[in-house]
Formats: C-alpha cells, structure tokens, sequence
C-alpha cells in the first residue's frame, strides 16, 4: 500500500447493541466491537498496510478501535493525534435515546431524515454538513507537519 488515505469508524459500542443513539456520548466498545477492530488490523495487516499518522477523536470507542489496530499492524508504539474535532456526529437530544422509541415519538419518516439527510439537524445536533464543517478543516491541522499536504 502506498500513500492510502485509511478511515475507520470505530467497532459496535455498547450503545450501538442497546440501540441507541450515541453521539459524543463516551461509550466503549463491546466484546464483539473489540473482534471487530482486531479483524480490521488484521485485514490492513494482510494488505502490507504501514501507518504513519493516526488521528482519533476523544471518544474511547474510537480510540481503543484504532489501539487494536496499531497492536495487530506491530505499531503499538506510533504516537496518536487526539483531536475533538474529529469526534462523530453529535446527536443533540437524541443522545441516550433508544432509535425504535424515537421513531414512536417523532415518526419514522422525521428520524430518517435527521439520520439520514446532510443538511437536516436532529433537534440540539448535528447535521451531517455541520459534522463534516467542523471535521474537514481539522484534517490538515491533526496532521504533524512532515506529513501534511502540500499547499498550492
């Protein structure tokens, strides 16, 4: 692999089994989480895969996820970038909320579209633009400065 660009979203938290929406809440992960992450190192592993910048945001379950993968790529020791930034969606008052009663509550077709729409915030969220507003100008600056991209 050369000059790969590799995004990982982290394995099932114990929110993502109970249903629930998660958002910044700082959940871990599950046993079947943690399977998850050793499968993907192991997969980045069998592609010759060679990390040499990791960023994670300042959830665990996305920390511990890209920990599992550095130990199976042997690179335990490649120091991380954390950045808040790149923390996921923020869910606003659908945080701790199971999906299926939210649904019962706003309607399936209201719950699709924050879910699923980029510009439609859940109420107190995010969108997906907003996400992508506040994660993308984060990338370069995450970035140490020997690997940062060129500028034109």
């Amino acid at each position: 692999m050369k000059n790969v660009l590799v995004l990982v979203r982290h394995g099932e938290s114990e929110w993502n089994r109970l249903n629930m929406f998660t958002g910044w809440q700082d959940v871990d992960l599950t046993e079947e989480g943690v399977a998850e992450a050793h499968r993907a190192g192991a997969m980045l592993k069998a592609e010759g895969a060679h990390i040499d910048v990791a960023c994670t945001s300042l959830l665990k379950r996305a920390q511990n996820t890209l920990k599992i993968i550095l130990s199976e790529l042997d690179q335990d020791k490649l120091p991380i970038v954390y950045d808040a930034a790149l923390n996921e969606r923020h869910y606003g008052d659908l945080v701790g909320l199971n999906k299926d009663e939210a649904r019962q509550r706003w309607g399936e077709e209201q719950v699709h579209l924050w879910q699923r729409s980029y510009d439609i915030a859940p109420p107190g969220g995010e969108s997906l633009k907003d996400t992508a507003a506040r994660v993308l100008p984060s990338m370069p600056s995450a970035l140490p400065q020997s690997s940062r991209p060129a500028r034109a």
